[in-house]
């Protein structure tokens, strides 16, 4: 799938908004339940801070013809340790099409290439089957399980590590 990563900004607030109300998106991810009123404009301009102090960046997935199909995020990144963790949301629509594997590839190649990262890491809910197949598709490698660990209110589950260093793209 041909997809590219352009900074998120607020011309993608519409379709992440879209994004927010996906069961899979309420259940396997950080982001609020329920989501409060202008949340997209509070994460936007969380992540536009990152961008601007070095911690995180996000960007939008856009196919050919600029279509919004979801959006990857790189946060807690640690300039000294060289490390930051990965995220990805694809819009239901774009599901099934590589979209998510295409992505990661491209900001684990980003977190390599253009932020000098040594170390990305991905947490995933034991149940995001989903989500494991995209983190091996784009290179990672599975590391273990952390139990129980608190991802939101009122829920503790387990979270499989994933990891991926610049010496895993030449396997």
């Amino acid at each position: 799938m041909d997809v590219r990563l352009v900074p998120f900004g607020e011309r993608h607030l519409p379709g992440f908004e879209g994004m927010l109300d996906d069961p899979d998106v309420k259940r396997f991810t950080r982001l609020p339940v329920p989501t409060p009123p202008g949340f997209p404009r509070t994460w936007l301009d969380r992540y536009e801070q990152g961008r601007r102090d070095g911690t995180s960046d996000a960007f939008a997935v856009e196919d050919e013809a600029g279509e919004f199909l979801g959006c990857v995020m790189a946060f807690g990144i640690e300039a000294d340790a060289r490390t930051g963790e990965l995220g990805y949301l694809v819009a239901p629509a774009a599901r099934g099409r590589g979209v998510a594997t295409a992505a990661l590839r491209l900001l684990t190649e980003w977190g390599f290439d253009e932020r000098g990262l040594l170390r990305l890491e991905l947490m995933i809910s034991v149940g995001n089957v989903a989500s494991k197949v995209v983190a091996e598709r784009a290179g990672y490698v599975k590391e273990g399980v952390l139990r129980s660990l608190y991802v939101k209110e009122g829920l503790r589950e387990d979270h499989e590590l994933w990891s991926c260093l610049p010496s895993d793209r030449s396997r």
